[in-house]
């Protein structure tokens, strides 16, 4: 695959409405960045802006977008993750309906099937919230 990745459905076990990324643009050994392009209609979009709760989301759909392209080249099925645990959560700002957010995530711990990782949000060249986050894998 080359990047960026805009077929992204295969990779992730989320489906419309409920995906928060719309592109993976490159991933390595030690981290991985999307973007998302923020509809109006979207679940998690009050008042023209998009809520903590689709921050936090996409930074696990991130998460979920790693595992998916690693699946893949390893030809294994998609794994469902679940977010264990969310520390250290900061928002800076919300972004708006119509904003296209950037999102890396680091993965700073592997055990088993869980991974814990730093997350942070971008839009454009200002951070705009920022996580530790723990999030489990089982393969269906």
């Amino acid at each position: 695959m080359t990047f960026p990745v805009e077929d992204i459905i295969p990779l992730i076990p989320q489906k419309p409405p409920f995906v928060m990324v719309s592109k993976l643009l490159d991933t390595d050994e030690a981290s991985t960045r999307s973007s998302f392009l923020i509809d109006s209609a979207n679940v998690f979009v009050k008042n023209g802006l998009f809520q903590e709760a689709g921050l936090m989301e996409n930074i696990a759909q991130t998460a979920a977008l790693r595992a998916g392209y690693i699946a893949q080249s390893e030809n294994k099925p998609v794994a469902v993750g679940y977010i264990g645990a969310v520390s250290n959560f900061e928002l800076f700002s919300l972004p708006k309906a119509g904003d296209e957010i950037m999102t890396e995530i680091s993965t700073q711990n592997q055990i088993f099937d869980i991974a814990v990782l730093s997350g942070k949000v971008w839009l454009g060249d200002q951070l705009i919230a920022q996580c530790e986050m723990k999030v489990f894998s089982k393969n269906e």
